[in-house]
């Protein structure tokens, strides 16, 4: 086994248009073309990736999980490329700058130890298009998903109009990631090395978007 490579559907948008904090919208460009993304350097994660795949790592690692207040977020499943055939999650992500920890669900399936940290309202999760994601989650158990900040929303507050992922982060981060592993096949025994670092990448740009807005809402 590898272990490291070194339903009640509730969404939180939540606001930042009080008396506290003036929305900086200039700050950011609304939208941005491929060309424009191709000219900014490549990034990826660059921290430690754990990757839990048995229960003895999940165990020891959940803790940790539950002890942050803030994670980037993200799900991958196995495409189905033929009409009707539908894929459970297999692979959730949770990351920050340090870490990222990849849950292979295909593996350990949804425990409640996990299943607690998405009904957590404390435990901040960042993600983008997450109403399929945490649908798909249902699949395991029945949650009430709480905690959740939707960036193709909470990006709208500052002028941002582009959605996808690898445009936010472009506008908001300035460097561009690689799209090359997300129709792979993640149920496969092994997950390659590329796989892995894409899947934390993408976590982890969620939880660098979000604290770089977070920078401007003042």
């Amino acid at each position: 086994m590898m272990e490291e490579y070194y339903f009640l559907f509730t969404v939180l948008c939540l606001p930042v248009h009080n008396s506290r904090f003036t929305i900086h919208e200039d700050m950011f460009q609304a939208a941005i073309t491929k060309e424009e993304i191709r000219l900014l350097p490549k990034k990826s994660f660059e921290g430690r990736v754990i990757l839990i795949d048995n229960f003895q790592s999940f165990k020891k690692y959940i803790p940790v999980i539950k002890s942050e207040k803030l994670w980037g977020f993200d799900t991958e499943t196995r495409p189905a490329f033929k009409k009707g055939t539908f894929n459970r999650t297999a692979l959730v992500q949770f990351a920050n700058n340090a870490y990222a920890f990849l849950f292979r669900l295909n593996r350990i399936g949804l425990p409640v130890e996990l299943a607690d940290v998405i009904e957590d309202p404390d435990i901040i999760k960042i993600g983008v298009a997450l109403h399929e994601d945490l649908k798909d989650l249902k699949m395991y158990r029945k949650m009430e998903t709480k905690g959740f900040i939707d960036l193709q929303k909470y990006s709208g507050q500052f002028g941002i109009e582009s959605k996808g992922l690898d445009k936010l982060t472009a506008i908001v981060l300035k460097f561009r990631i690689s799209k090359s592993q997300q129709v792979t096949d993640w149920e496969k025994r092994i997950l390659t090395p590329q796989q892995l670092i894409y899947a934390a990448t993408d976590a982890w740009v969620c939880y660098g978007i979000y604290k770089e807005l977070q920078k401007v809402a003042m």
